[in-house]
């Protein structure tokens, strides 16, 4: 799906919201190793991505003829800052009424409300999607995540102990939460 580009104002920084190009590929696997780098929340080590950049132009083909999935990538002030992403849970009739959403940001771009546009303009497309539930997991200890995701009105419904394991040694829980989109 397409998210044709839209301009924001927030905080004194102009933001552009807008869909992937196949161009982009090289940008997003750098940026993916990066942000990889910049926190313990995401998913791999830098040294784990491994995308080449073909590959990465497919993801966002895919993602862009897709009728339930986008990848929305963001800018500040004309930078990449990054993206967000859902994608449906299956096609069986038992679970595409759930949508999977993924976001990661570069750490300079987090704390003054990027994170928060970019999500509530994603959930305004899923529910037009005629999703009924949004899904994330976030990693235990991302306490401003999670409050992101509570305020956005998603709900804790089970953790997975110990889901992460470090190179320290340490442990970080997978917490997983919904948003209802349909009244009940």
């Amino acid at each position: 799906m397409i998210l044709n580009e839209e301009h924001y104002q927030l905080n004194g920084r102009d933001i552009v919201l807008k869909s992937a190009t196949a161009e982009d590929g090289a940008m997003l696997v750098s940026y993916l190793k990066t942000v990889c780098g910049e926190t313990r929340f995401l998913l791999c080590y830098p040294d784990e991505v491994s995308y080449t950049d073909e590959q990465e132009e497919d993801f966002i083909k895919t993602h862009n003829e897709a009728e339930d999935a986008m990848l929305m990538l963001a800018f500040v002030d004309g930078q990449y800052a990054g993206n967000c992403s859902f994608t449906s849970v299956g096609p069986s009739r038992r679970a595409k009424h759930r949508a999977d959403v993924g976001i990661a940001l570069f750490l300079k771009y987090t704390g003054f409300g990027l994170g928060r546009l970019m999500l509530t303009r994603l959930i305004d497309v899923i529910k037009k999607c005629g999703f009924e539930q949004a899904e994330l997991t976030v990693v235990g200890g991302n306490e401003r995540a999670y409050h992101l995701y509570e305020s956005l009105g998603f709900k804790e419904c089970g953790r997975i102990p110990n889901a992460n394991r470090y190179d320290d040694g340490t442990y970080a829980d997978d917490i997983h939460m919904v948003l209802k989109l349909k009244a009940e």
